[in-house]
């Protein structure tokens, strides 16, 4: 054994690597991206060539993976909470095909929105699809779960969900690491994955069969634990269950307590589901009321209410106890156990925010500059906006878009204002985000002679997540020839100072045409060009 300090998400890879993974299928988005990162520098994985090349979004990246696991290989998928959504169709539909080789989807959630448009909780897809649900309590379960979720995938023959939150990915711990081991033969399934109705049904009936064997697995986990107070006084005792990293603040809120006060609290750790509901209504008879922490939304909290029915005095985010919005901190742990306890996090003070702001430099600042200029000649003009850096357009000094909310919908948004009779309607989109989601759009406008001007703000990379590739680099002009806008309608664009004159000319030309038309601005990104200029600085 040997000891590593850790990130969250570097435990969770180098797990998956020592419990003999083939492939890491994902679509960067914090706070999942260092995952596959790890995986893609780590020493083993490049021996081995496991395969971890970026996917274009998170529903090909599911797919991809049910491809490896159907060949017999474990295959990892990897992305943040909204990502799911992206993928819900095959991961959904993967609970009824089932899995040969084993497959973790890894869904990195963000409660408080640090870096996401929403405080969604993963767990509800593990319930939406009869799947069991791993979620880590640190940073060496996080390690030790990859080699415990891809055993079971393959024991049950059905995918793993495994949840993390953003304060746990991207913290750091001692982790314990063992030998990897061998990565599976090829075993190609023998099984029917064709879903049909008449075959899907005969499989959906198989999935609910499963749901004692996982619930009995979940009561009998290692991860889920029972740590009961001394005290005999049932009526007085608070029981508390304790889910993934919030297991951690209350048991840092309770070492604040003397033993005797301690004694009234039994806590259930829950890291494995379906609930361990056997294990629930024992904590219930034990103790005169419930607290549920856990990190997002109040899923447990209303499972434990249904279960334990109205008159038994539960509490959680539901009730006030702890805030409905936002992620856990020992703090609000603390104060809900109440412990009075020094402010762990004290809040600073006589601190002026500092929103975030577009690179000086960027290449999207002479987009937005140029667009603008040309924008203020329509007095009812809308730029509908997109998933990435280029956001920040929102923010002053530029306050250029309308609208901003999921991954492709720039383009869709603009066809749908422009249907409406909105005159110009404007989307901005950036690369990644364009080949993530934004071609099919493009093809409905296309195919419905919509009068938008489309703006592909190519940096050459996917910026807002640190520089990973961007899968249509250098073919944008061909994607959207090819998507059937005409070729004199597809303008490409340096976006610098300098050629701000051409720029406004190209963007006012555009708008006045009256059908579909993209102008590409492309320029590399001025982080990952510094970063190429060191790498060929150092090779000399």
């Amino acid at each position: 054994m040997e000891k590593r300090l850790l990130l969250g998400d570097e435990a969770i890879a180098l797990g998956a690597i020592h419990a003999g993974l083939s492939g890491v299928y994902a679509y960067p988005g914090t706070p999942s991206t260092e995952i596959t990162e790890f995986i893609q520098n780590d020493p083993i994985a490049r021996q081995r060539g496991i395969h971890s090349r970026w996917c274009t979004n998170e529903k090909t990246a599911m797919e991809a993976a049910l491809g490896m696991s159907y060949a017999g290989k474990r295959a990892l998928v990897c992305m943040k909470h909204v990502g799911m959504n992206v993928c819900a169709d095959a991961f959904i539909n993967s609970a009824i095909t089932g899995v040969q080789g084993g497959l973790v989807v890894l869904a990195a959630d963000d409660p408080s929105m640090h870096s996401s448009q929403n405080e969604q909780d993963s767990r509800f897809y593990g319930k939406f699809a009869l799947l069991p649900v791993f979620e880590p309590s640190n940073q060496q379960e996080a390690y030790d779960m990859m080699a415990a979720a891809f055993d079971y995938s393959e024991k049950i023959k059905e995918p793993v969900l495994l949840r993390v939150v953003t304060r746990l990915a991207h913290s750091r711990a001692g982790v314990m690491v063992g030998e990897p081991r061998e990565e599976n033969a090829i075993n190609i399934s023998t099984d029917a994955w064709v879903l049909l109705p008449g075959i899907a049904r005969k499989k959906y009936d198989a999935l609910i069969v499963k749901q004692d064997e996982m619930l009995m697995a979940s009561n009998m986990s290692c991860f889920n634990r029972s740590e009961y107070g001394d005290s005999d006084k049932k009526e007085e005792k608070t029981g508390i269950v304790a889910c993934g990293i919030g297991y951690n603040y209350v048991k840092e809120a309770l070492a604040q307590l003397p033993e005797e006060r301690r004694a009234l609290y039994n806590i259930e750790k829950v890291s494995q589901y379906p609930l361990p509901q056997p294990r629930i209504e024992m904590l219930a008879k034990e103790s005169g009321r419930l607290l549920v922490v856990e990190d997002g939304q109040p899923v447990v909290e209303e499972l434990v209410k249904g279960m334990l029915g109205a008159g038994y005095n539960v509490c959680g985010r539901l009730t006030g106890t702890l805030p409905r919005t936002g992620e856990l901190t020992p703090d609000c742990v603390a104060a809900a156990l109440g412990v009075e306890a020094p402010e762990i996090l004290p809040q600073a003070k006589n601190l002026a925010a500092r929103p975030p702001q577009l690179c000086q430099g960027c290449g999207h600042r002479d987009v937005y500059a140029a667009l603008n200029k040309v924008a203020e000649e329509y007095p009812d003009h809308r730029i509908f906006g997109d998933i990435g850096c280029y956001t920040l357009g929102a923010l002053p000094p530029f306050k250029a878009l309308s609208s901003c909310v999921d991954m492709g919908a720039s383009i869709t948004m603009a066809k749908g204002a422009a249907d409406a009779g909105l005159f110009p309607a404007i989307a901005v989109i950036g690369d990644s985000t364009f080949t993530h989601s934004g071609m099919t759009g493009l093809l409905d406008a296309v195919n419905d002679k919509s009068n938008i001007t489309v703006i592909i703000s190519d940096n050459l990379t996917t910026g807002m997540t640190g520089g990973q590739d961007s899968a249509g680099t250098n073919k944008f002009e061909a994607i959207c020839i090819g998507l059937g806008v005409e070729p004199e309608h597809v303008r490409v664009v340096v976006p610098l100072p300098k050629n701000m004159e051409e720029i406004t000319r190209t963007i006012r030309e555009e708008i006045e045409y009256n059908g579909v038309s993209v102008i590409i601005p492309r320029r590399e990104c001025i982080q990952t060009a510094a970063r190429h200029a060191r790498e060929r600085k150092a090779k000399g």
